[in-house]
């Protein structure tokens, strides 16, 4: 999905609709992330997870990849604005069901990131992650979920109203639990906010 066409106000369609829900999500396993060496992060957009994880591990070297070339402009000035040395930070404007990895990963992010993707293409992608990551690494994920009739309601319009504005043809949430565990990553812990709407799970390499 390329979010070039909203990319300015994106930020602020999220609050608008969940506030800071979903940026909790994201931070909720940064605890988790001190030692990590060689990080990828996916879809992303304009670099607010990734300028937080920096805050919280200056050292590792950081991969992040995003569709959306005017979101990664964002990014790129939001991370020149920490007030600190970001120089192993490498942000690739690719697609990344497509585009090599090019290091042996020890944590990769997928935050809301999986929604946007298929069935099929979470099958291939975490195959590919899988090959790309390191005999212990850990995958933290955050997605929505629906609990009940009000939260399918819910993402059923968020679907929606991607379609309209991305051109986005996924329609519903994919079942990406088995292709993570098919490809050898158990989830240790997960945890759920908004009634269970939104969910943060902590995987690892078994």
């Amino acid at each position: 999905m390329n979010c070039d066409r909203i990319a300015r106000w994106y930020r602020y369609g999220e609050y608008l609709t969940l506030g800071r829900a979903l940026e909790r999500r994201r931070r909720e396993y940064l605890s988790e992330t001190d030692e990590a060496k060689h990080v990828l992060i996916l879809g992303d957009g304009d670099g607010r997870f990734t300028a937080e994880f920096l805050k919280w591990n200056r050292t590792a070297r950081v991969d992040s990849i995003d569709l959306s070339k005017n979101m990664l402009q964002l990014a790129s000035r939001r991370i020149a604005a920490l007030p600190f040395e970001t120089q192993a930070v490498r942000l690739r404007h690719a697609d990344a069901l497509t585009t090599p990895f090019e290091s042996k990963y020890d944590l990769i992010f997928t935050h809301f990131f999986l929604d946007c993707l298929s069935n099929a293409q979470i099958q291939e992608l975490a195959s590919r992650i899988s090959h790309a990551a390191t005999p212990d690494a850990k995958w933290i994920v955050s997605e929505f979920q629906t609990p009940n009739l009000a939260a399918a309601l819910f993402v059923r319009a968020l679907y929606f109203a991607f379609h309209l504005l991305t051109g986005s043809t996924v329609q519903r949430l994919p079942a990406y639990s088995s292709a993570l565990t098919s490809n050898g990553f158990a989830r240790i812990a997960c945890k759920t906010a908004l009634g269970g709407i939104l969910i943060s799970e902590f995987w690892k390499r078994t």
